[in-house]
């Protein structure tokens, strides 16, 4: 058996315009997906995934010469799994020669948004031995932040730059590291169909500009008060370009500190710059994920 692992992602700044070349600052996560692979001299493979309970959540049995589908659990999930392989295969003439059996297995909710499908992506690249960034445009199409992630083992800073982005590996010691907590708002977002829908041409250079500056303060921010400003021009300026209110005025006025959107606004997490005390705010509004940035982070 050969096995591959990779990490979930959460990027800090640079939502968006990371597609225009802004650099933003990203965390792997702890937690992460395995892919493992047992290879047999049949011809079909059989895939299984299994999810944070250890539960299979899709299957499939297919072809390994054709790809042709023989049974599956979800056809929605297989059109998308397909996509990947085929991508794969082009890009490595020997992927997939022989059948076996797939097991991939999470570590997070799917609804969190960590990157259940980068990190497959990352995962079947390595297994396959192909560039990762060339796997993704073929494939689902992003900025490739996650990929940079799902392979790294420290927090980075990421500008996209074809097959070969321009990452580099920080630290993030904030002295106020006990007061920032990611809270999970009960909803899933898809940041494909969210960037698809965005106009990309609204990111000009004067915006890249504040956006490179920004992550550059609060990726060497000492003091909370400083992060919480920084936070909020963050938040300012996506939500000119979006045309829309950020999280904090729509649901959460009365929250005394900062509440920053992650990736596609709307879903997902929510980075919270707050007190000792925040978490009992979210509780008491039914929010019940809640993770401390420093357990969240690898």
């Amino acid at each position: 058996m050969i096995s591959f692992y990779s990490h979930g992602k959460l990027l800090l700044t640079g939502e968006y315009t990371i597609l225009k070349g802004a650099n933003a600052l990203a965390i792997p996560c702890k937690m992460g997906q395995t892919l493992n692979y047992r290879q047999t001299d049949e011809d079909i493979l059989i895939w299984k995934s299994y999810n944070v309970n250890n539960i299979v959540w899709f299957e499939v049995k297919f072809k390994v010469d054709s790809l042709k589908l023989i049974s599956t659990s979800d056809l929605g999930i297989w059109k998308s799994l397909l996509k990947i392989l085929r991508a794969t295969k082009e890009l490595n003439l020997s992927f997939l020669s022989q059948g076996g059996q797939v097991d991939t297995f999470l570590e997070f909710d799917r609804s969190w948004g960590l990157g259940s499908s980068s990190t497959l992506i990352s995962n079947i690249a390595s297994w396959a031995n192909i560039n990762p960034y060339r796997l993704l445009e073929k494939s689902f199409g992003g900025s490739g932040y996650d990929i940079a992630c799902a392979q790294a083992n420290r927090p980075l800073t990421y500008i996209r730059n074809n097959y070969t982005p321009n990452i580099e590996f920080v630290e993030l010691n904030y002295p106020f590291i006990e007061n920032l907590f990611f809270v999970h708002l009960n909803k899933k977002k898809d940041s494909q169909k969210a960037v698809a829908l965005f106009d990309l041409n609204k990111i000009g250079p004067a915006i890249i500009k504040k956006i490179n500056e920004l992550t550059k303060l609060i990726l060497n921010c000492n003091k909370q008060t400083d992060f919480n400003t920084y936070l909020k021009n963050h938040e300012r300026i996506l939500a000119s370009i979006l045309n829309q209110r950020t999280v904090q005025d729509i649901y959460f006025s009365n929250f005394k500190g900062v509440i920053k959107s992650l990736g596609a606004w709307g879903g997902d997490f929510i980075l919270v710059s707050g007190d000792k005390e925040s978490p009992n705010y979210f509780k008491n509004l039914g929010f019940t994920t809640i993770i401390p940035f420093e357990k969240m982070i690898l």
